[in-house]
This record gives structure tokens, sequence and C-alpha cells, in this order.
């Protein structure tokens, strides 16, 4: 059997210049993780059946977009941006609006490319306050998008007529043509008309970050000076992440639109750019999957964790506090860490240490998590009586042996947290030398 020739072919080039072509294989891994990525999307709504989960599985495909727009800035332009809600709330505006001149007739576009048009709103205002607001880097670029941010919310209370007051604006999304008899009143419907539009906007923000400007704001990022030196304008190349950023953001408005038919002023809030900011940072900012993760957690903690309990935003600021603390990198970060340390073989060695870190903050949780929501009964629920249902146990938050109790399960789960650490910090370190040596001996051999 012949053995193929791995040299380049040559082939005559116009102009008669001899030039080169070479076969380039494809990254197959690349393609089975987009695949099962739309395989999710297609098969997660026939898995969780009940509209509940219809319901949250909507509002993460539009989480999704948003956050990975929002770190099209943070991640990948390192501008950190206090105002990304101005731009996808703007762009539900635009999109309700445009839904209501749909129903009443002036309009005949498809409910489909409704979003599209909260896409093309949000890019016109990127155009209009961009220039602006990416003159400066850094920390002026936080307060000047924390500023136009509060003006455009302030805005929404001044002018009801375009933001529809304390009310807002509401909408009918099953209206216009019905193509193959698609009326997008079902939840269902709805939901694959999202998951089209988040593979979509995902794969393009992906392919983004393969092209020359994508790279180019990585170097801005990292060093703006030598980006100026050899002859690039640091601020255009701001300026044009920032507006596909918001034009994608617009995208993600519009889906919320039809998603839940009413846009108030909430959508253009400081709050809301915080969320994404908070989410994105803890699903990981330097990752490109990093903020899928933070999306998907955003959405459980505002629909499940906040009908837990009333002191979720507590719980969700200690687990910030602490990502920042041991994990700045977000939980991509640490999956990435894990899979480094799986490539050598070595992780079936920390399966103990990870079981006791995971038990004893647990307990350690727990034990806190009943102080918690101890002082939240006394303050919101005070006419209930002292008594309080937790975890299946009653607590008395007058009595001196459940605050005992409590404190007494936070602090031994802390101590043995602490102990686990601490065995689990030289156990690492002995397997990252290990890694260390074996790459080293990789690259001696020939």
């Amino acid at each position: 059997m012949p053995v193929a020739d791995t040299q380049p072919a040559r082939l005559p080039a116009a102009g008669g210049k001899t030039g080169y072509y070479e076969f380039k294989p494809y990254n197959v891994g690349r393609w089975i993780i987009w695949s099962l990525f739309a395989l999710l999307l297609l098969v997660a709504p026939l898995v969780f059946t009940s509209s509940l989960a219809h319901t949250m599985l909507s509002q993460m495909g539009i989480a999704i977009i948003v956050c990975l727009s929002y770190n099209m800035l943070l991640g990948q332009g390192g501008m950190l941006s206090f105002g990304h809600a101005v731009h996808s709330g703007l762009g539900s505006f635009l999109a309700i609006h445009t839904l209501n001149l749909v129903s009443a007739g002036t309009l005949p576009l498809p409910v489909s490319l409704v979003p599209v048009a909260g896409g093309l709103a949000g890019l016109a205002f990127a155009l209009l306050l961009g220039w602006v607001t990416t003159k400066k880097a850094a920390t002026p670029f936080a307060m000047i998008t924390l500023g136009i941010g509060e003006l455009v919310w302030a805005s929404s209370l001044m002018f009801p007529e375009f933001f529809g007051g304390e009310g807002g604006i509401s909408g009918n999304r099953v209206t216009g043509s019905k193509p193959f008899g698609v009326t997008f009143g079902p939840q269902i419907q709805l939901y694959y008309l999202i998951a089209i539009y988040t593979f979509v906007c995902t794969a393009a923000m992906y392919a983004f970050t393969r092209t020359p400007l994508g790279r180019m704001i990585n170097a801005v990022r990292d060093n703006p000076e030598r980006v100026e030196f050899v002859g690039y304008n640091t601020q255009m190349v701001r300026f044009l992440v920032f507006c596909i950023s918001a034009f994608f953001a617009g995208i993600s408005g519009g889906l919320a639109a039809l998603n839940f038919e009413i846009v108030t002023s909430e959508v253009v809030s400081g709050p809301r750019s915080g969320a994404y900011l908070l989410f994105t940072f803890l699903g990981g900012a330097t990752f490109f999957f990093g903020p899928i993760i933070g999306a998907v957690l955003m959405v459980l903690a505002f629909v499940l964790l906040s009908e837990l309990t009333k002191a979720w935003l507590l719980y969700l600021g200690l687990v910030f506090l602490f990502m920042v603390m041991y994990a700045p990198g977000g939980i991509a970060s640490l999956i990435m860490m894990n899979v480094r340390v799986a490539a050598f073989g070595r992780l079936r060695d920390l399966w103990v240490s990870y079981l006791a870190l995971a038990a004893t903050a647990l307990i350690t949780l727990l034990g806190a998590a009943g102080m918690i929501e101890m002082v939240y009964h006394l303050k919101l629920n005070p006419a209930l009586g002292p008594e309080l249902q937790f975890l299946g146990t009653t607590l008395n938050a007058h009595g001196v042996d459940s605050w005992f109790g409590c404190a007494f399960v936070m602090l031994s789960g802390l101590g043995l947290f602490e102990l686990t650490r601490r065995q689990f910090v030289r156990q690492w370190g002995e397997i990252q030398e290990y890694i260390e040596k074996e790459t080293r001996r990789r690259e001696s051999q020939p």
C-alpha cells in the first residue's frame, strides 16, 4: 500500500507563480462539542417537560446570550461595564414596540424576527453612546457606563410615552403570520425559537473570538500601549467591540420581550447590570464557556433559590465573596484546572479530598444557614412566632439551644473544612510538581 505524501502539493497560481496549499485537519473535538450543544438545546424540553422547566430553559437561553455578550467586554476586552443592561433593556423596549406594531397590522414583520429589531436597537444606541463611553478604559470606562446606566434608568420614569411608566409596556406574541401553524403561544414553541437564537448567537460570538478584531481586543486588554505603538487605534477597537456586544445584548432583550410579553423600567436598572457582571464572573470571564455556566446559575438563583428562602441574595453574596477569595477565575477555571490534572491521570487521587471538602463545606453551610434563617424570621415574620421550619427540623429563634446548635455545627464544619483544605493544598501542590516534571520530560524527548 503506497504511503501518502505528507509534503504540501504544488499548484500553479494566477500570474504564472507557484502556489502552495496544505490540508488542515478538522478539529473533531470542536465539532463534537458544538453538536452536543445543539443536541442539548434540542432535547432539554423533551426531558424536562413541566411548564416551569420550559420557562426556565427559555430564560437560560436568553441569559446565555446576554452573559456572553457582556463577556465580550469584560473577559475579552477587559472593559468593566456597569451599564450593560442599557443595551439589552432598550432592545427589549424597541422589540415590544415592534411587536405592538405587528399586532396593529402596520408592520408586516414575522414575530420570529422581532428579536433582530431588538438587536438593531441595541446597536443603534451603542453607536450613539459608545464613542463617548470608549474614550476611556479601566476605571473611567466603568464610571461612564455606570453614569449612562443611571441616566437611562431615570429617563425610563420620565418618559412614559416610550417606557410605559411604572407599569411598563405589554404586548401579545401570538400575532402576525403563523407559518406551519407556529403561533408562539405554547411555551415550548417559543423555547425552540430562543434555542435557535441561542445557538446562532453563541456560534457567532465564538467565531468573533477567532477574527482579527477578536484577537486585537485581547491585545488591547493586555497591553494597550503596545497596540498603539504598532499603529492601531485602541479606542476604535473598543468602540467596535462595544457595538457588537450591544447588538447581541439587544437580541437577548428582544427575546425576553417575547418571553414575558411585558417590559418595565427594571430591565435597564443598575441591579440588572450588576447581575450580568456577578454571574459572568462566577461562571468564569476568562473562558468562553464560563458565561454559559454563569447564565444557568443566574436563572437558577432568580427562579428557584428565591423561592426557597428570602435570604437568597445574602447567600448569593457569600458565594460571590468566596469565589473572589479562592477561585477568582470562576467555575470555568476550576473545571479547566481539573481537566489538566485528568489529562495526566492524577484526578483519581483527588476524589477523596473533594468529597471531604464538599462534606465539611456542607456542614458549615447548614450551621450558617440556620442562623441566617432565624435572623430573617425574626426581622420579617415576627407575627408568626419564634418557631420556624428549617430542612425538616423546628428551630426556635428565641431559644438559646437553637442558636448554640447552629453555631456549634458551623464552627465544627469550619474547623474540619480548614483541616481538609490544608491537606488538599499539600496534595494539590504535589500533583502540580509531578505535572511540571512530566511536562519537562515530554518536552525533552526527541
